[in-house]
């Protein structure tokens, strides 16, 4: 697989996307799944995001004949088992910085149907509070509770060294230690030339974490901060 820009796969000459190995030749693809993930030449990330949204809708399309006769608190647990899970597997890679609100708009409107599924809600009836009653975040602030948690471990060395080794905390640099950047916890975000280079985990990351209160990323222990971020996200992106 070529990974690059629509433009620049234009210009690749046919003869390299191919390769030979032996008698078999090779061709390149335009989207493969890695750990369950499905990545695509662009980057872009909408198979990932329609394969998703397809396993989804199943669920819920199941879950819709049996949940008036499950309860409200099985339906939930169900939801969150077999939808709720798979949208937050893997959902770092869907950095919000630089992929548009189009792209997880398929996501949204699977969240948005759970919640109508659990809380037996009509077509027109507004579905805000069913998300606040059942403490679920919208897609976007899902994407960056992840990524915050995963630069909290990393901090606190309990996360591989290959996501640790991403991040920097100001505080560590030469002639920085005085700023107030490093007395607030915050990281070093590293300049990117193209707009891809936003959504890295080594520069979305960073970003992330320097706009949360220093009071969140002071938290002592993981719960805690698990429950302050939550918290934050809330009043930021539903109350």
């Amino acid at each position: 697989m070529w990974f690059s820009s629509s433009a620049s796969l234009q210009s690749i000459p046919s003869s390299d996307r191919s390769v030979i190995v032996g008698q078999d030749t090779i061709e390149a693809c335009d989207s493969a799944r890695n750990l369950g993930m499905q990545f695509d030449c662009e980057m872009s990330m909408q198979a990932q995001i329609a394969k998703t949204t397809q396993i989804c809708f199943f669920h819920l399309r199941r879950l819709r004949h049996v949940h008036r006769l499950l309860g409200r608190q099985v339906a939930a647990q169900l939801v969150s088992a077999f939808v709720i899970s798979r949208l937050d597997y893997g959902n770092a890679t869907l950095s919000v910085s630089g992929l548009p609100q189009s792209t997880l708009a398929p996501l949204h409107q699977v969240v948005i149907a759970a919640a109508r599924l659990v809380c037996d809600l009509r077509p027109r009836e507004h579905v805000t509070s069913a998300l606040i009653d059942l403490h679920w975040l919208p897609v976007a602030a899902r994407i960056k509770f992840k990524i915050c948690m995963l630069a909290y471990q990393s901090l606190n060395s309990t996360a591989p060294a290959y996501i640790s080794d991403m991040l920097q905390p100001v505080c560590s640099l030469q002639r920085q230690t005085n700023l107030c950047s490093a007395t607030n916890s915050e990281l070093f975000v590293p300049r990117t030339h193209v707009r891809l280079g936003e959504r890295a985990f080594s520069s979305a990351a960073p970003r992330l974490w320097n706009a949360l209160l220093t009071d969140i990323k002071r938290a002592a222990a993981l719960l805690t901060f698990k429950k302050k971020l939550k918290t934050f996200f809330f009043s930021k992106h539903l109350c």
